[in-house]
């Protein structure tokens, strides 16, 4: 990365401290952890340099959300709201062994911390972090997509971590998959999909709606049985031009904003306790980082959504406040 500027009044993104640096009982909002796998990827990829390209790629950018009337006009500093910690990175998350510690880190980090988002890193890094977050919660979990494609292949790739959810308990009829591309898949996974009750909304239908309302739907779904959702951002959904590091990205995908939409609108509802970014190979980028540019604003719209959360909730109590004064 070029030399950034310095400029004690515009502080920038990503200066979060270790979690193992943070006091015991600190409460955290949310869990910053690297798992770059990359072994079993279809397609060859470097995705394991990718946790490390976003963590610089952060440094870009300030923790700052400008004034929205939405908001009623008021400056919102991510870094002054929440508390974000990073975890590191998992060694050698490939393979059984590297997924048992994934399972273990997601799962130790979430008991101090009210959200995860694990940098990847290819697809099959969502196994391990959906069952790390769900736990003992598998029977009422949901899973949310934001791809292009099903990843229902046989066999261990990053082609085939929503069947291997599915064969590990997840009921089907909790899985949203959002962004499902023609010219991207086979006719034998999407009769997959369908014969499980998957729900699929179209890369097509997002043309039509607002983001937001197409998350809530999908949450209302995934989040049917009251248990913890993992969000799943495969950022080959988003158009070739946005996300050239992406092996699988196609033209006519996802706009960058329509990315950044979904991501912050599925963190605002307290359902959302983990989520991935994944399937870019940060080495194939373009000469100016886009591709991982974006997954570092992905990164800072999840933590605006969890912002949000905080926001609903106190327009909530005050609302009930209200109510009980009259």
């Amino acid at each position: 990365m070029s030399t950034l500027s310095n400029d004690p009044s515009w502080p920038r993104a990503g200066a979060w401290p270790a979690l193992d640096e943070t006091a015991a009982a600190a409460s955290v909002d949310l869990a910053i952890l690297g798992v770059g796998a990359w072994r079993t990827s279809l397609s060859p990829t470097a995705a394991h340099a990718t946790p490390a390209a976003i963590r610089e790629a952060l440094r870009r950018y300030s923790p700052a959300l400008m004034p929205d009337r939405a908001r009623g006009g008021a400056v919102l500093d991510l870094d002054e709201r929440l508390m974000i910690a990073d975890v590191g990175d998992i060694h050698e998350p490939d393979g059984p062994e590297g997924e048992a510690r994934t399972v273990a880190a997601v799962s130790e980090a979430l008991g101090r911390a009210r959200a995860l988002m694990a940098l990847g890193g290819d697809n099959s890094v969502t196994v391990a972090t959906a069952l790390g977050a769900w736990g003992d919660d598998l029977d009422r979990a949901g899973l949310v997509t934001i791809d292009a494609h099903y990843d229902l292949r046989d066999g261990v790739s990053n082609g085939s971590p929503v069947r291997r959810l599915v064969e590990a308990g997840l009921d089907p009829s909790r899985i949203v998959q959002i962004g499902i591309a023609d010219f991207a898949n086979s006719a034998a996974y999407a009769h997959r999909a369908h014969d499980l009750g998957i729900t699929v909304i179209h890369r097509d239908e997002l043309h039509h709606r607002a983001p937001a309302d197409v998350m809530a739907e999908a949450l209302a779904i995934a989040g049917a049985a009251g248990g913890p959702v993992h969000l799943d951002v495969d950022v080959d959904v988003c158009d070739r031009s946005v996300a050239p590091a992406c092996p699988a990205s196609v033209p006519g995908g996802l706009a960058a904003w329509e990315l950044r939409a979904l991501v912050r609108a599925a963190a605002s509802d307290p359902l959302v306790r983990s989520a991935d970014l994944v399937e870019i190979d940060a080495t194939t980028d373009a000469a100016d980082h886009r591709t991982v540019r974006l997954a570092a604003l992905c990164v800072l719209e999840f933590a605006a959504g969890l912002a949000a959360r905080d926001d609903a909730a106190g327009d909530a109590g005050g609302d009930a406040a209200s109510a009980s004064n009259h």
